[in-house]
């Protein structure tokens, strides 16, 4: 699985593939675990790619936050499609990880300026 990654004002921004699953589980995890120990902590995922997600999937970014809360860190999700949103809150995570429309005011809520 190849997860696109870049750093901006010392925040790891990961756009997540369409379909985050089972079978690419072990693999999403190892990267952001790699990204976060590697990193400031700090970490906002892109959704805006992602329709679909499982259990599997949902277990990856939860096991990231702790990653990163282990760091002093954080992790901040941006661009849900309507159908991730609906998972997110019928698990309840919304109430966990802080949600934002887009990069710009998830970079923001870190403190960053983005520049587009």
């Amino acid at each position: 699985m190849n997860l696109d990654h870049r750093t901006q004002e010392s925040v790891d921004i990961v756009k997540l593939p369409e379909r985050l699953m089972m079978a690419d589980a072990a693999s999403a995890r190892a990267i952001l675990k790699d990204i976060i120990d590697q990193g400031s902590g700090k970490l906002i995922l892109n959704l805006s790619a992602t329709s679909f997600m499982d259990s599997s999937g949902l277990a990856v970014i939860v096991s990231g936050l702790q990653a990163a809360r282990k760091r002093d860190g954080d992790i901040y999700l941006c661009g849900m499609s309507k159908t991730v949103r609906a998972l997110f809150e019928l698990t309840r995570l919304q109430t966990v990880f802080q949600i934002f429309d887009d990069e710009t005011v998830a970079l923001r809520a870190f403190g960053g300026t983005m520049s587009t």
